[in-house]
């Protein structure tokens, strides 16, 4: 099979591997498409540190199985059907353990981050069943590839504990910000306010429901107290900078609640006075629960034209490292390129 291989920091190739074998309690899925997430991003070039050459990398795809390891009911798998397929590995052990977070295994495997396992920019993937989710055959194809990152945006919103009527800013309108603000209005936000300095992004926040702010038109609380005459309830920081968390302290009023889910930096500076003194709560969010990722696939499955707003391009297997090599240079794509592996 042919599969996208980091060769090199900065240099990806097309190479070919031998074929996968289901394991008792495994699927075969032939993947359709892959997208690139920015921690792709962050391995093609090397800067965090999680991800290494020789891997094959890619965890937000959907696909149809392809085959059945042994043990498995076919009719929770059938063969050709629509599915993606969540990817974070728990043992049985960590799912009885950490039933309903499973996320905070700390044994948990991610697929695409584990250097051990062939990941989803390769025309074939294994998963375990309880891994996988089925999809009705009626939706964009496309929108499977969506539901990773946002179920990412979803348990970002859920975390921070978001409640029908309440304002949200989300710092950052890059892929996971646009989840993010999809998760919120879907959530029952009143008004969703995006801060994202590229026009592009803006563009595209406005048309998913955001109120989108350019940052370098003013200090962000000032231009939330201009627009909404009192500062939010909730901010979402999904850029990951000691510069984004204070627009989010700021622009929050006391007893504010804030997430981070970006990861722009792995260490950032913090106005500890705004959390103690004005009583904000700050959470952190990486991945998701089995029951979140679930969640967000059932919402996906509605097959809302919206969603479409998210993908701004696809790219075949031989022009991906076009593809990573943009994303990694310039801010010019506003929304998700996926990478397609049936061409």
């Amino acid at each position: 099979m042919r599969a996208l291989q980091l060769e090199d920091f900065g240099k990806l190739v097309v190479t070919e591997l031998p074929e996968p074998d289901p394991g008792p309690g495994e699927v075969v899925l032939d993947v359709i498409a892959t997208g690139i997430c920015g921690s792709d991003i962050h391995g093609f070039t090397g800067e965090n540190g999680r991800r290494v050459p020789g891997q094959v990398m890619g965890h937000e795809s959907v696909g149809r199985v392809r085959s059945l390891g042994h043990g498995i009911d076919a009719t929770l798998a059938p063969i050709g059907h629509l599915a993606t397929f969540n990817p974070v590995i728990v043992s049985a052990l960590g799912q009885r353990v950490f039933a309903g977070r499973e996320q905070h295994d700390p044994g948990r495997t991610v697929i695409g981050v584990s250097t051990e396992r062939t990941s989803a920019f390769a025309q074939r993937i294994v998963v375990p069943i309880e891994n996988v989710v089925l999809l009705p055959e009626d939706i964009p194809v496309a929108y499977g590839a969506l539901i990773e990152p946002l179920a990412v945006g979803l348990n970002a919103v859920r975390r921070v504990q978001l409640r029908p009527g309440e304002s949200v800013l989300v710092v950052g309108g890059g892929p996971i910000g646009q989840s993010t603000v999809l998760a919120a209005v879907h959530e029952g936000a009143a008004q969703v306010y995006v801060s994202e300095p590229n026009l592009e992004r803006r563009a595209l926040c406005e048309s998913i429901g955001a109120i989108a702010l350019n940052p370098a038109d003013g200090p962000l609380p000032e231009q939330i107290i201009q627009r909404h005459g009192v500062l939010l309830d909730i901010a979402v920081d999904a850029v990951g900078s000691s510069a984004s968390l204070a627009d989010c302290l700021g622009s929050t009023a006391f007893g504010g609640r804030v997430c981070l889910v970006g990861m722009g930096s792995r260490q950032i500076s913090v106005d500890a006075y705004r959390v103690s003194t004005e009583e904000r709560s700050v959470v952190g969010s990486f991945c998701y629960s089995f029951d979140v990722f679930r969640a967000a696939a059932e919402w996906v499955a509605s097959g809302e034209e919206i969603f479409g707003c998210l993908i701004s391009a696809e790219v075949s297997l031989d022009h991906a490292q076009d593809a990573f090599q943009r994303l990694a240079t310039k801010a010019d794509v506003p929304g998700k390129i996926l990478v397609r592996l049936d061409h």
